[in-house]
């Protein structure tokens, strides 16, 4: 097996927090001691008054990051963030559960405050159990290469690698190249390949007819019934069906991972086998995501976001057209003419709220508060989506609010009732049942990704629990139903928040400097 410890490149600290002891035992408590010293500083500038909940909440992070060995991690993405701010590259506000670190925000990583609205360490960097933090970080999509290419001249190019891909063959192109090989007319092979929906070869010849209809629609269903004979018809499309279940999954070409790049302590090559690309001049590894990161490589993800430059053309415009400085990350969150913009609709050229769809609940929705915007982007989704128009009702008196516990209340009340993030089941958790921060994620994953026997272990454990905190185990057996119903569907609040400030951005640019923002669009 590969599978080692994660190997972090060595991030040079100032002289004074240097610990000898690190040099003989490979410790971390000159990074960690760093690491304290600069969150610290950051806090002071980032909070008017460090209040005991901070101070604990900062304390229990950092010693969460302490006994999982990463400080080093947090110093490196730190300090390239840095720089890429010095090279005036535009720094997303923040992606995915990174943004529930307090700590991540006093070290700029992040510009969302995760304790006003409740997000959740935990969800980033679980206490219990320990697992490679993942900072994903936006960029502007033009400064993107240069923050890049600080990193490759800071650690090296021959420590520093993107990742390869591999492309492998699906049912259909299956059909087509096998055809091809085997001088099966086009149209024949086109007529094979339309019949098949969206499953494998493999499942469509090897389930029994009630599990196929299970998994497919009844038009999808016949079809198959099409393919099952035709592959038992022993002519040529036969053939090219038999021939194309044996190639289906295999690789078939390679591609470089659109924005993962992986940072080594030293040489690469003693890590893992590279190539070089035709069109890069950095290595290329020639193992895939997932391998790169059991064997233990730091992997960081730099996307770059089109919005964050569009905000930034937004930007110069207005100075070059009125002379007014604007920062973005200033504009008051409760600014009339922007919620305005949104009640109407007018969403066009607005990051992530410009469909249609979106649109028509905006216009029915009527925000007024910033949550409201958190909670939409959460919602227009594939599966939550049905849940809107009673989000909707809820939201403006036409629908009774109802919470199954008064105690529910604290952490729903801004969604009208309504469970919509990951983070609201993990609160409610600890609140109603006394869950550990650890347990709560544990919860969360499971929920989420349907692990039914994570799940039967804890449920008489939340019910048990929350029943001697004095919870009707009725309610609680609701309660329970209600999260496993929709936990697959429930959003990473970080993220939303984060996001959602990005459309904040651009729609009160758009509401006060429609000229500007619209020629930045155009």
């Amino acid at each position: 097996s590969l599978y080692r410890d994660v190997l972090l490149p060595k991030f040079d600290i100032p002289q004074e927090f240097e610990v000898i002891e690190d040099e003989a035992d490979g410790g971390k408590r000159g990074e960690n001691k760093f690491l304290r010293h600069l969150t610290y500083i950051g806090a002071e500038k980032r909070y008017k008054e460090i209040t005991p909940e901070i101070r604990d909440r900062l304390d229990f992070e950092l010693k969460t990051i302490e006994n999982t060995g990463y400080p080093g991690y947090f110093l490196i993405v730190q300090d390239f963030i840095a720089e890429a701010r010095k090279l005036d590259v535009s720094v997303g506000p923040g992606r995915g559960s990174a943004a529930g670190s307090v700590v991540a925000y006093c070290l700029w990583i992040t510009n969302i405050d995760p304790l006003a609205y409740d997000l959740l360490f935990e969800r980033f960097l679980n206490p219990d159990r320990v697992s490679m933090p993942d900072i994903d970080i936006d960029f502007d999509d033009e400064g993107r290469g240069r923050v890049m290419d600080y990193v490759i001249n800071k650690y090296g190019s021959s420590q520093v690698a993107q990742i390869i891909t591999y492309g492998t063959m699906a049912a259909k192109s299956s059909i087509r190249d096998t055809a091809r090989v085997l001088d099966l007319p086009l149209f024949e092979a086109d007529k094979i390949a339309k019949l098949i929906p969206n499953l494998k070869l493999d499942k469509i010849f090897n389930l029994d007819a009630q599990a196929l209809k299970g998994a497919l629609r009844s038009e999808e269903y016949e079809k198959v019934q099409e393919l099952i004979a035709m592959a038992l018809a022993g002519d040529l499309g036969a053939e090219t069906i038999q021939q194309a279940k044996v190639l289906e999954g295999s690789l078939r070409n390679t591609g470089i991972h659109a924005c993962g790049v992986i940072i080594t302590p030293s040489d690469i090559t003693n890590f893992v086998p590279v190539a070089t690309a035709k069109d890069s001049s950095l290595y290329v590894t020639q193992f895939d995501n997932s391998v790169v990161e059991s064997a233990g490589l730091l992997k960081m993800d730099f996307l770059g976001l089109k919005t964050l430059t569009l905000i930034k053309d937004t930007v110069k415009l207005v100075k070059y057209k009125r002379g007014i400085d604007l920062d973005p990350d200033t504009f008051p969150i409760d600014d009339t003419k922007t919620y305005e913009l949104f009640q109407r609709g007018e969403t066009i050229g607005i990051f992530q709220y410009e469909s249609p769809g979106m649109q028509k609940y905006m216009k029915d929705l009527k925000p007024t508060v910033f949550g409201d915007l958190i909670a939409m982007n959460a919602l227009y989704r594939p599966g939550p989506l049905e849940y809107i128009p009673s989000f909707v009702r809820r939201k403006n008196g036409e629908e009774e609010i109802e919470y199954d516990l008064d105690a529910c209340e604290e952490y729903l009340k801004e969604t009208y009732g309504i469970t919509v993030y990951q983070e609201q089941v993990m609160l409610l958790s600890q609140k109603l049942a006394g869950f550990t921060k650890g347990e709560a994620d544990v919860l969360r994953k499971a929920m989420g990704k349907k692990q039914k026997e994570v799940l039967d272990k804890m449920k008489p454990k939340f019910v048990a629990q929350a029943a001697e905190k004095g919870h009707d185990p009725k309610t609680l057996e609701k309660i329970w139903k209600d999260w496993e119903a929709f936990a697959s569907y429930a959003f990473n609040k970080s993220h939303s928040t984060c996001y959602a400030w990005i459309a904040y951005q651009t729609a009160y640019l758009k509401a006060h400097y429609p000229a500007e923002y619209m020629a930045a669009v155009l």
